[in-house]
């Protein structure tokens, strides 16, 4: 649970101060459409930040509940991959305005839903 929850802070952090910085630091200084992109990916980072703090909380609750702490980790992992390669590319797009990792994107979505489903499956297995 500590690592799950010392993830989720720390990604909480990130995604606040990313979309501090695309609010202030980058408007004016790249296209609508990069602003955009990044605002969506400190979006999605936050979403992902909190899914992580569901994540510490289900494996602290795992053997009481019969969720088996496999599930948890597994839709952590999947989260945090997710962040990397969905909102990590498009923080690189919004900074750059290069769409040399625009087929990473998608990667990442399907991260995040791996994750979801995941967690769906962990808690239709739970009794």
């Amino acid at each position: 649970m500590k690592l799950w929850l010392t993830l989720a802070a720390l990604n909480g952090f990130i995604a606040v101060a990313a979309g501090a910085f695309g609010a202030h630091g980058l408007q004016g200084r790249v296209g609508e459409r990069a602003l955009a992109a990044f605002e969506t990916g400190a979006q999605y980072h936050m979403y992902h930040a909190l899914a992580l703090v569901g994540v510490a909380w289900l494996a602290s609750i795992s053997p009481q509940s019969g969720i088996t702490a496999t599930g948890p980790t597994v839709a952590g992992w999947a989260f945090l991959t997710g962040i990397v390669l969905f909102s990590g590319s498009l923080y690189f797009y919004g900074l750059t305005e290069s769409r040399a990792l625009v087929l990473i994107t998608p990667l990442g979505g399907l991260a995040f839903l791996c994750g979801w489903a995941t967690l769906l499956y962990a808690a239709l297995k739970s009794t």
